[in-house]
């Protein structure tokens, strides 16, 4: 009889994750290797063999291969798609990770910059997941998770854009999850708080921004992408099979703040 701690294995499955090549991305990637899954990268600088990150899943006795793929335009994800049912084996699991910020104020975002965040965090992972779910439907299994986040719950200030794409995730995981976890298909989201990477070095380079926000984290800190993981894996594992539509705050508390 399997434990509690088996329902969180994926041996044998294979894992997608978009933005895989750094920061939050190569962190989950890695620690879905470490459950036991086969990797396949998704990144506009990915390579083939996915360097670092690719060595380092091989370590661990898993397959990886990188894809290239610009997912802020149509073609980008075109490629990838294409990519991803060239694979001769299922997907059972796909993160949709990549992200992009543009910050300005409203009266000065402009058309660009608008189009390019809602490109990458709302149109790419929504085609992808269209794309792979379908197929996860007809065979009745797979786990989709999204990467929501605190401006899902907050409007934020200068990322108009951001804050509409990522509330938007948190729209998208519902409907999906009412259409297909009849079909046994698990559609949910985690909404990292304040989490250290390339993305986010301005704020948390400036010490007044950050003397500003860390009082108001009940845990007193800032996260590393590596603390975001366990929400992950128990989403696109089996020990999460009964969640459906939900988005995990993984804030360090600043929500109940």
């Amino acid at each position: 009889m399997s434990g509690a701690l088996d329902s969180f294995r994926l041996d044998g499955q294979l894992a997608v994750v978009t933005g895989a090549s750094r920061g939050i991305g190569a962190a989950i990637a890695l620690g879905l290797a470490e459950a036991g899954a086969d990797i396949v990268g998704v990144a506009r600088t990915m390579d083939a063999d996915g360097g670092e990150l690719g060595a380092a899943v091989r370590r661990l006795g898993r397959r990886f291969t990188g894809i290239g793929a610009d997912l802020a335009t149509r073609d980008g994800v075109r490629g990838a798609v294409d990519e991803l049912e060239a694979i001769d084996r299922p997907v059972d699991v796909l993160v949709n990770n990549a992200g992009i910020i543009e910050r300005a104020p409203a009266i000065e975002h402009d058309d660009e910059q608008w189009d390019r965040v809602i490109a990458v965090n709302l149109t790419a992972p929504f085609l992808l997941a269209r794309s792979v779910g379908s197929r996860m439907v007809a065979r009745g299994q797979g786990r989709i998770v999204f990467l929501a986040s605190m401006m899902s719950y907050l409007g934020g200030r200068d990322v108009v854009s951001y804050a509409a794409s990522k509330t938007g995730v948190m729209g998208l995981v519902r409907a999906l999850a009412n259409e297909w976890a009849e079909h046994g298909v698990g559609v949910n989201a985690i909404a990292p708080g304040f989490v250290e990477t390339e993305i986010t070095v301005g704020r948390f380079g400036d010490p007044g921004r950050v003397a500003q926000f860390l009082p108001r984290l009940p845990i007193g800190r800032t996260a590393q992408p590596t603390d975001v993981v366990g929400a992950v894996l128990l989403l696109a594992s089996p020990a999460g099979a009964y969640l459906h539509g939900v988005t995990i705050p993984v804030d360090g508390g600043w929500l109940v703040r």
